[in-house]
């Protein structure tokens, strides 16, 4: 993989309960509505579950996510192809953090920050924040 190894932790509040963030990160109708304009396979779950694999789109750049891991408060997405590492979600009520490790070309610190500004305001106009 061609790119620089890079990595971001960031933790947001979000006047949103637990379930609505728990949603809106596990459930692709909801990630397609806030995730814009990254683009997502279609013919995905309702839900993601362990084990599933699909590709995301960030421009021309494909990134291929399987799930490692979805529980309660968690989701850990392994990533290969745009970007080679992981990332990983975690939430409770009123705060989500996002964990990016990874080494790739994209400015990864630069589009985590967008995706978790875009999810704080999709929850706000849904009524969940």
């Amino acid at each position: 993989m061609f790119g620089i190894f890079q990595q971001s932790n960031l933790r947001v509040e979000v006047a949103a309960p637990e379930q609505a963030l728990r949603e809106s990160l596990t459930q692709p109708a909801k990630l397609r509505q806030w995730l814009a304009p990254v683009q997502l396979d279609s013919g995905l779950p309702e839900q993601l579950q362990p084990g599933l694999s699909y590709t995301s789109w960030i421009g021309p750049f494909p990134v291929q996510q399987y799930v490692d891991r979805v529980d309660e408060h968690c989701l850990r997405l392994l990533l290969s192809k745009g970007i080679d590492g992981y990332h990983e979600w975690v939430w409770g009520d009123g705060w989500v953090q996002s964990r990016l490790e990874g080494v790739s070309l994209l400015p990864l610190n630069l589009s985590q920050t967008f995706s978790l500004l875009k999810l704080k305001q999709f929850l706000m106009t849904k009524g969940e924040g």
